[in-house]
């Protein structure tokens, strides 16, 4: 099961990688999405997988017993999954308003579409205001 779960692992992280190393924004998004299921598949497989004892403390008992699935990691992923659905929910939100407002979603054309660094460093002064006429 373990060799099954590692290649599963590592054929989302590379996935992930993949598609978030492209130029057209969703892909990007989805590649960023399958990453981080394979970090939440990696954290919880370091939990312990297969058949163990529920993370139950036995009465009067200190500590858990020998061979119990780790609490920790199922914890720490559902609290991962719940994140990772809020900020992809938001960045989602963010590709369809840059469609909506540049009618694209490739990189190079919103990029394109940026203010140049030496326009934003030096404005254009205000115009003056107009003089009044004398009465």
């Amino acid at each position: 099961m373990d060799p099954i779960v590692a290649l599963a692992v590592g054929g989302l992280a590379a996935v992930g990688v993949y598609m978030f190393l492209a130029h057209d924004l969703p892909r990007v998004l989805i590649g960023f999405v399958l990453f981080g299921s394979a970090v939440n598949l990696s954290i919880f497989a370091s939990g312990r997988l297969g058949a163990a004892l529920p993370p139950f403390v036995a009465p009067g008992a200190d500590a858990l017993i020998a061979g119990t699935a780790n609490p920790l990691p199922q914890a720490l992923i559902l609290t991962a999954i719940v994140i990772g659905f809020g900020l992809t929910v938001f960045a989602l939100m963010l590709v369809v308003r840059a469609n909506a407002e540049f009618r694209s979603v490739d990189a190079a054309d919103l990029d394109a579409a940026e203010t140049p660094i030496e326009a934003a460093k030096n404005p254009a002064p205000p115009p003056a205001p107009a003089a009044k006429k004398a009465a």
